[in-house]
């Protein structure tokens, strides 16, 4: 819930209610005040801030690193990154439940809410481990399934919030607002991780209470996070379906421009069921991307969760070493976001997946080799994750701007749920056979598992040469 691109052409006369006081109606020709935009904006944009805390406490390298200290094997590292991509299956039943509330705000409390609050019994079991209550097996156990309801909950509440967040912004501000939004969450991660990494490492505690500190600290920002929301001007699901259902019927008299805007979100909130599934499976250019998603995304994950693993256990190098390097890779996320997206406007996203996506292919070569030396520790493991970073700002950013092209504007939601669950799949299904390999093979599983990744990864972008961009082709 910390960074998202929003495609939306809503205009911004609907019926809402402000969360401090009882709900109040606005006529449909009415508008939401410039001043309750700019208080939702900042709340949402602190929001992202806090969240991000909290996004560092509860994934990522810290938890890679207590699993580690727990003596978690392969196989659990893959089961920890393959749950966040098997509840993007959930998130159709999220929006289904989401439009029969009655507050935007009320059913983000019952699910991120809830959803936050669960790792607090991690920090629970963090505390019992430590006065030798639970071994460590019994603590990988409920950090798995913590891990795995707290995603679920999470999930069920995705599909709410963009739709929450979509109404709230201005077209004209959303592209200057989201640069704003995930580049505020951006440069927290960046300061953040190496601090929580030093408490985690130096903990006179030990490593173990250390991630607990953090964790309960990610929690209460977390929490904090959800507070923000309570300034954001609250929409009724129910009211907004009602009032664009209003907008796109033939007998009222609007301009063409109005039409297909109202008609755009009326789709994307209940897209239509008739003939919207033989389109897709009738459209051979998004077949095409699909084709490549899920195979990228089989391949990308077959190695991409085990690369902190190689850090912390093969090379036994320190967390805080670790972290530092993630941050690296934040900062060159950050930096090179902005240069690829005037690229890609430029030249189109295609060429750019092409050429980048073969030097993201071999990136798994380049970890072969590293050894623990001042050499590798200084220089060359930094230098790797800027490139990382570097490169996968290109591939996130132009992956996103082709779908949103290729997809029609007619039933779009559709394409895109079909599109996040397929990758779901695959990415689980690309971490499960890695952490198999990675713990069966007799020698060199993690390299052997790189190289492999590596090779997939550059089939993976064969389809690419038969995808026709739109506008560009």
């Amino acid at each position: 819930m910390d960074s998202v691109q929003i495609e939306t052409t809503a205009p911004l006369t609907l019926e809402f209610t402000q969360i401090a006081s009882p709900p109040i109606s606005i006529s449909p020709n009415s508008r939401i005040p410039k001043d309750t935009i700019r208080t939702s904006l900042k709340a949402s944009t602190a929001d992202s801030v806090l969240a991000s805390v909290y996004s560092l406490g509860t994934g990522g390298i810290l938890l890679s690193n207590l699993l580690v200290e727990l003596g978690a094997s392969p196989v659990v590292f893959g089961m920890l990154s393959s749950i966040p991509m098997l509840v993007n299956l959930i998130q159709p039943l999220g929006a289904y439940l989401s439009e029969r509330s009655t507050s935007r705000f009320q059913y983000s409390l019952r699910t991120h809410g809830i959803s936050r609050l669960l790792w607090l019994i991690l920090v629970i079991g963090i505390a019992s481990a430590s006065w030798g209550l639970v071994d460590t097996h019994q603590l990988v156990i409920l950090t798995l399934l913590i891990v795995l309801f707290s995603n679920l909950l999470g999930g069920l509440g995705t599909a709410s919030w963009l739709s929450w967040v979509a109404m709230i912004v201005p077209r004209r501000l959303r592209g200057r607002f989201f640069g704003t939004r995930n580049s505020a969450a951006n440069l927290t991660t960046l300061v953040c991780v190496p601090m929580a990494g030093l408490v985690v490492s130096h903990w006179y505690g030990g490593s173990l209470q250390g991630y607990g500190i953090v964790l309960l600290v990610s929690v209460v920002f977390g929490i904090m996070g959800l507070g923000c929301q309570y300034f954001q001007v609250d929409m009724n699901p129910r009211s907004q379906n009602t009032y664009y259902g209003k907008l796109t019927q033939p007998s009222e008299i609007q301009s063409e421009v109005v039409k297909e805007e109202s008609s755009e979100v009326a789709q994307s909130i209940h897209p239509p069921q008739d003939q919207s599934t033989n389109s897709i499976w009738k459209n051979s250019n998004f077949l095409i991307f699909l084709l490549y998603f899920s195979f990228w995304t089989l391949a990308v994950n077959l190695s991409s969760p085990f690369f902190n693993l190689y850090m912390l256990d093969t090379l036994n190098l320190d967390v805080s070493y670790v972290t530092i390097y993630n941050s690296f890779q934040a900062a060159a996320t950050l930096l090179m976001l902005i240069l690829w997206g005037k690229l890609a406007d430029k030249i189109g996203n295609r060429p750019i997946l092409i050429c980048i996506g073969i030097l993201v292919g071999v990136t798994p070569l380049l970890w072969l080799g590293i050894s623990v030396n001042r050499l590798d520790i200084w220089l060359w493991l930094p230098l790797l994750h800027i490139l990382i970073g570097g490169t996968w700002a290109a591939i996130d950013l132009c992956n996103n701007n082709i779908q949103l092209a290729i997809a029609p504007t007619k039933n779009q939601s559709i394409y895109f749920a079909i599109a996040a669950a397929v990758a779901g799949v695959s990415g689980a299904l690309g971490t499960t056979i890695g952490s198999f390999i990675a713990q069966f093979a007799q020698s060199g599983g993690l390299l052997s598992l790189f190289v492999l990744s590596a090779i997939f990864r550059l089939v993976a972008l064969v389809p690419l040469i038969f995808l026709q961009e739109p506008s560009r082709s």
